[in-house]
């Protein structure tokens, strides 16, 4: 009968044996586990903050980018309207030349001086045109209050609706923008 409690109790020391190496691998399979899903929590919140910076990182350069451009166009819009300042006031130079040239009598067109005189006109028009300033040839042409100034109206049953019999002033356009009006006079 010892024979068989020994035996008993080596099997019930075995028992315990493999059950305390079962808890054990349970146990430390239950911890590698833990320490994986808190390394795998870890890399996930990880990875979210990597999102969020890259998020915001793509979001401030596109900023950047958009503020860049606009710079950019207001830079160019000042540097029209300054312009647009100086060449406004040198248009009624360019009227007066064109009334002096007009006011020349036939006989002393071939002088030098008056010849000088269109030559310089010539080269101050060549510069205006440089920058992009264009006249308006407004006679003949329907009536746009977006380009002319109308001070005149005359009854003319030869002429259509609207149309411009007669420019006044010349009107001159830079790049696209209306740098002064065409002072004409409309018919009907």
């Amino acid at each position: 009968m010892k024979e068989q409690e020994k035996k008993i109790n080596e099997e019930e020391v075995k028992d315990v044996e493999e059950t305390a190496e079962n808890i054990e691998e349970q146990e430390t399979a239950d911890k590698e586990t833990s320490q994986e899903e808190a390394e795998d929590d870890k890399l996930a919140k990880m990875e979210a903050e990597a999102a969020s910076w890259k998020d915001k990182y793509q979001r401030l350069m596109a900023e950047f980018e958009n503020a860049r451009k606009r710079t950019a166009k207001e830079a160019v819009q000042r540097y029209d309207m300054g312009a647009m300042g100086v060449l406004e006031k040198l248009l009624p130079v360019i009227d007066n030349f064109e009334r002096g040239l007009d006011a020349v009598a036939e006989e002393e067109k071939d002088s030098a001086f008056v010849q000088g005189i269109q030559q310089i006109y010539k080269q101050l028009m060549a510069v205006m045109d440089d920058l992009g300033v264009t006249s308006m040839d407004a006679e003949g042409k329907e009536f746009d209050a977006n380009l002319h100034n109308a001070v005149m109206h005359v009854e003319d049953e030869e002429l259509g609706e609207n149309v411009v019999v007669e420019e006044l002033q010349k009107g001159y356009m830079y790049k696209e923008s209306v740098l002064r009006h065409s002072m004409v006079k409309v018919a009907n």
